[in-house]
């Protein structure tokens, strides 16, 4: 140092790698990033001259230009994160109708209903139909759609290669991981509402919403309670 002056230092230079969409928790919202890293330098007279390694790699917000850690990618989008509940209702609300059977009216509102407010607005009891159809005719182990009521589910949601074990799991487990109890609780009443629509829970519905609530990291004991009050508040 000389006269107050900065003789030597270190400066961090940046370079823009990729960008993209992400989820900025400063600013509260979906923002633009810059995935930068930084290449330490030493300074004389504020020349950059020799390496000093490197400072890691960032993610900065394009709006508000804080840096965060590259963990901060693992969190979705608020659009993503919206087509993620979307799809997690829309799986339960087919698991549930498949458990109990598609011939009673209120259930298929009920899912109906469920499934436009979670965001496919346009969805129609048709559509459902279709899909349960479809997954009957794949599984190839129900003879008819009115017989679905009559079938466990206890082999299909622990075995593996089943539509509804892989189909629950690939929708609810990822949900799960960015949502706080009260939200898990609350998709898994999505389902019992429905299931409940048309009557008490039969054993097969029983059984899925179970298998909901486990992909959903809920507690037994949580489960039992949540699907009992349901109940109750039903009858």
């Amino acid at each position: 140092m000389k006269l107050g002056l900065c003789i030597w230092g270190v400066r961090t230079s940046w370079h823009t790698e990729d960008d993209g969409e992400f989820f900025c928790p400063d600013c509260g919202g979906d923002r633009s990033y810059h995935r930068r890293t930084g290449t330490r330098r030493l300074t004389v007279l504020n020349v950059p001259l020799l390496r000093r390694g490197t400072a890691g790699s960032v993610i900065e917000c394009a709006a508000c230009h804080r840096q965060y850690d590259s963990q901060v990618l693992l969190s979705p989008t608020t659009t993503r994160f919206s087509a993620m509940l979307r799809d997690a209702v829309h799986t339960i609300a087919l698991a549930v109708l498949t458990a109990g059977g598609s011939t009673g009216r209120p259930a298929r509102e009920a899912a109906v209903g469920a499934v436009r407010s979670a965001g496919f607005s346009d969805c129609t009891e048709d559509q459902l139909l279709g899909l349960l159809a479809a997954i009957v005719a794949d599984e190839g182990r129900y003879t008819a759609s009115q017989e679905l009521g009559h079938h466990s589910f206890a082999d299909c949601v622990d075995g593996c290669g089943s539509w509804l074990s892989i189909e629950l799991h690939e929708a609810l487990e990822p949900l799960a991981d960015h949502l706080a109890q009260q939200g898990r609780e609350r998709v898994l009443l999505q389902g019992a509402h429905i299931a409940l629509a048309d009557g008490p829970y039969l054993p097969a519905e029983r059984e899925v919403l179970e298998a909901v609530g486990r992909c959903l990291s809920l507690h037994t004991d949580d489960i039992d309670r949540l699907l009992a009050a349901a109940a109750a508040t039903a009858s």
